[in-house]
């Protein structure tokens, strides 16, 4: 059997189980650090296509293991390390339990792990997981001021139920649209077909979602994007890869051509920290069975740690 060459074994790295080789802090309860990653593997999944992408945050750390030893490199997506100050400043939770027949209590134990991950004075990064897994991570921000949620994707996930589900991957932004505490929703990157109906669109727009096509951020540019951003406001960012040209991410549930750039996307995050506090990031959608060669996987995790840097730049 020929050996494995890849970059990790050039740098002579070990391989990490965390993302990135990040400190383990598997007790949410007891996180003493600023950034806290964890994975979630499904939250509420329509029985049509079960925990589609249950294998995400695996794929995510696996795809950056080889890193670990070099985390305190020069990355140049940053312009710097990914720490600035030198100090590691994010522990990796593991991931949070689920049951694909029990989506109730699955939201249930990832709302209370995002709770205490903000209880104590964390940022969390989710990596998902199942499209659905924003509604109990907005949730989880009520009671704490208001919030802005940047939505990344292409699609804009309105409708009332699918099925007979009100909490699946189609609902996300009309679910977040009830809650108190969500004051503003912009999405970015919405193109070709999807489950919103004229209707869906209608009510999205009436209660004020602002939109950015995919086709209007390639033909002027993602600042349309970044000028919705209120300066100072608290921003949730919410990553759906299929956001992303499936030539860059073809493992996707829903893959359309003209999708966004890593650059745009790396951007986007990247103005919004320069106008505002990114409150949270989570990313989905990534299914590692559909990935070719692991580059959606690559791409996907380097957005996550573009994510980080910009947070751990913030809360230095």
């Amino acid at each position: 059997m020929a050996n494995t060459i890849d970059i990790g074994t050039m740098f002579g790295a070990g391989g990490a189980d965390t993302f990135m080789g990040l400190p383990p802090c598997f007790d949410v309860t007891q996180i003493e650090a600023k950034i806290a990653l964890i994975g979630v593997p499904c939250a509420t999944p329509y029985s049509s296509v079960g925990p589609y992408c249950s294998g995400g945050p695996a794929a995510l750390r696996g795809v950056m293991a080889h890193y670990g030893d070099n985390i305190q490199h020069i990355d140049f997506d940053l312009g710097g390390t990914i720490f600035p100050d030198g100090e590691v400043c994010a522990v990796d939770c593991g991931d949070v339990a689920y049951d694909e027949n029990e989506p109730r209590a699955n939201r249930k134990r990832i709302r209370d792990s995002i709770c205490w991950i903000l209880d104590r004075g964390a940022v969390p990064i989710v990596l998902g997981g199942d499209d659905s897994i924003p509604i109990p991570v907005v949730q989880s921000f009520e009671g704490r001021g208001d919030l802005t949620i940047l939505q990344i994707d292409a699609h804009i996930d309105w409708r009332e139920e699918v099925s007979g589900v009100q909490m699946g991957l189609s609902s996300t932004m009309r679910r977040s649209s009830e809650t108190p505490h969500v004051t503003k929703i912009i999405q970015a990157g919405q193109r070709a077909i999807g489950s919103a109906r004229p209707g869906d669109y209608e009510d999205a727009v009436s209660w004020g979602a602002k939109f950015v096509s995919a086709h209007a951020i390639h033909k002027d540019g993602i600042q349309q994007v970044l000028d919705e951003i209120d300066p100072g406001s608290n921003v949730l960012i919410s990553l759906d890869v299929d956001a992303l040209d499936p030539s860059l991410v073809p493992g996707v549930l829903g893959p359309a051509p003209g999708g966004l750039t890593y650059y745009q996307v790396v951007e986007m995050i990247e103005g919004v920290a320069d106008k505002a506090r990114i409150a949270g990031f989570n990313i989905v959608e990534f299914m590692p069975e559909r990935d070719v060669n692991e580059i959606g996987a690559l791409n996907a995790a380097r957005i996550v740690v573009n994510a980080m840097g910009q947070i751990a730049r913030q809360v230095a």
